[in-house]
């Protein structure tokens, strides 16, 4: 047991170094490239309001059965949020109330548009939201306390509580996705894979190599499920891969800001590390 638990710890190592080493020209972007990932279902979001405005404000008015002024504020409110929002974080500015908004607009599309016990929605948009969160964490840095002697949480410790949350919300897409379909071998070997670097990711062991791993599995799975761009049937049917697309998209940059910045104290790496 100690002779496997040897190869696996130098197995891992060597993945580790070789993601390390492939990745290093890329390093200085990933954070920016992360955050624009995260943002990129909100971005999308408040584009298809904007284009199909009539169809937006007569579906709130006939199936939410919204009031007409309440509609157009509703939409309106949702578009604006989600550009501000979107923007601020990609450019690292309020990057606390940006992401308050952008959550705030979660919650609010849940309840208005009818979907908060829509299993699949919630399950993504839990992701969506541990990448906000993960946002929030990076955001945050040490700041003196006013009162010392209050009980206060420091920043650090806000901030690891932020990455912890984060990561376990993080993973709640591929855990949907990994239950919804036809089953195969292949579907088994690789839903099972995926499970274990969830758990990894969430527990903070190897976080780093395995959020890489959903990075890229997530992506593939992406191009090929979520393929948009060949939907032809119905322009509505087009919009709803496109939304699954975008939102995975955005998950896949909760995982990259992770690569980026590391699980956080709360985490069995970073507690190795003390020892």
């Amino acid at each position: 047991m100690s002779d496997f638990k040897k190869q696996l710890e130098t197995f891992t190592s060597k993945a580790e170094d070789i993601v390390d080493k492939v990745g290093q020209p890329l390093k200085p972007y990933i954070p920016a490239i992360a955050r624009f990932l995260i943002v990129a279902t909100f971005l999308e979001d408040s584009l298809r309001i904007i284009m199909q405005w009539s169809e937006q404000v007569d579906y709130m008015q006939k199936q939410r059965h919204f009031p007409t002024g309440l509609s157009h504020l509703f939409l309106l409110a949702n578009v604006l949020v989600m550009l501000v929002g979107s923007s601020l974080v990609i450019m690292k500015r309020h990057q606390e109330y940006a992401v308050y908004g952008l959550l705030g607009v979660v919650v609010a599309q849940a309840l208005g548009y009818g979907l908060i016990f829509d299993m699949s929605f919630f399950l993504r948009n839990l992701s969506v939201m541990g990448g906000l969160v993960m946002v929030l964490s990076d955001s945050l840095v040490r700041r003196k306390q006013m009162f010392a002697a209050l009980p206060q949480i420091s920043e650090n410790d806000r901030r690891m509580y932020l990455q912890l949350g984060g990561r376990i919300l993080l993973i709640f897409l591929f855990i949907g996705s990994a239950f919804h379909g036809d089953w195969s071998f292949t579907r088994i070997l690789v839903s099972a894979l995926g499970l274990i670097a969830c758990i990894m990711v969430a527990v903070g062991f190897k976080a780093k190599w395995s959020a890489m791993f959903l990075v890229l599995f997530l992506s593939i799975f992406n191009v090929v499920i979520n393929n948009f761009w060949s939907v032809n049937h119905s322009y509505f049917q087009r919009d709803y891969v496109k939304y699954d697309f975008f939102q995975t998209l955005s998950t896949v940059g909760g995982f990259l800001l992770l690569v980026s910045v590391g699980p956080g104290g709360y985490s069995i790496d970073e507690k190795k590390k003390e020892f």
